[in-house]
C-alpha cells in the first residue's frame, strides 16, 4: 500500500523514521491518517528530514520502496489547483452528480412503471380481442344455424 510520509528523523546509518500522513485507498482516492503512525527503516535513504516522500509498504509492514513526493505533489497542483479546482467545487460537482443520478433513477422508475402499465393494457386488449373473437364465432355459428333453419323452413313451405 502506498503512503505519503514525511522524513522525521534520520539515523547515523542512513535509515530513518517516517511519519505516515496519508494512505492511498484506491487508484484515485487518498485518506488522511487520523492517528500518528511512524515506521522505521534501516535502509539507506537519500532524503532529508522534513522532506515528503511516497512510501510503498507491504502487508508485513516492510518498506518496499521510498521515492521523492515532489513530482507527485506538483502534478496534483497542476491537475487540480492550477485550474481553480477547489474542494468546494468538487463537493458541488459531487452533489450535482448525485442529484442527476437520483433524477435518472426516478425517470427510470417512471419508465418501468409505464412499461408495466403498457404491458397490463396490452394484456387487457388481447383478452378483449379473444373475447370478441369468441363472440364473433358464436354469432357466426348462430347465424349459420339460423340460415340453415330458414332454408329448412323455406324448403318445408315449398313442399305441398
Amino acid at each position: 500500500m502506498q503512503y505519503l510520509a514525511k522524513v522525521q528523523k534520520k539515523s547515523f546509518l542512513g535509515g530513518a523514521e517516517l511519519l505516515l500522513l496519508a494512505r492511498q485507498t484506491s487508484e484515485t482516492v487518498w485518506e488522511l491518517l487520523s492517528s500518528e503512525q511512524i515506521v522505521e527503516t534501516s535502509r539507506l535513504i537519500a532524503y532529508q528530514e522534513e522532506q515528503l516522500v511516497l512510501v510503498e509498504i507491504e502487508a508485513s509492514n516492510q518498506i518496499q520502496a521510498v521515492e521523492d513526493a515532489t513530482g507527485w505533489v506538483l502534478e496534483l497542483v497542476d491537475q487540480y489547483l492550477a485550474h481553480g479546482v477547489t474542494p468546494g467545487m468538487l463537493r458541488q460537482e459531487i452533489e450535482r452528480a448525485e442529484r442527476w443520478r437520483q433524477s435518472l433513477t426516478l425517470k427510470s422508475q417512471e419508465v418501468d412503471r409505464r412499461a408495466l402499465e403498457t404491458a397490463a393494457r396490452r394484456d387487457e386488449i388481447q383478452e378483449l380481442e379473444r373475447n370478441l373473437k369468441q363472440e364473433r364465432e358464436n354469432l357466426e355459428a348462430r347465424q349459420s344455424e339460423l340460415e340453415a333453419l330458414e332454408r329448412r323452413l323455406s324448403q318445408d313451405q315449398a313442399k305441398p
